[in-house]
């Protein structure tokens, strides 16, 4: 299943959401691949998705879920890949 998040991350004068998969990452790559995401957009276990492409990710089959549930789902399918220095408790990016 592919899931994405609301768009809160401000970056670059722009809102992102995160777009990921409980199941594998050939699944997101394929899936972003489909909706135009750039490769560069993959951030270790999920694609930054601006939000002018969040309503395209959700009608081409992307499951709104909130940011916490995101991590959760990576966390519970062995997928979350956190970034270096960080522990297992540390919160959401």
């Amino acid at each position: 299943m592919i899931v994405i998040d609301p768009p809160a991350v401000p970056r670059y004068g722009r809102l992102w959401a995160h777009l990921a998969s409980d199941t594998s990452y050939d699944e997101l790559h394929e899936f972003a691949r489909r909706l135009g995401v750039p490769e560069r957009g993959f951030d270790r276990d999920h694609y930054d998705v601006p939000a002018e492409l969040w309503e395209r990710a959700v009608a081409s089959g992307a499951v709104p879920i909130s940011s916490r549930e995101l991590v959760l789902l990576l966390r519970s399918a062995g997928l979350r890949r956190p970034k270096p220095g960080h522990t297992s408790g540390s919160t959401p990016d």
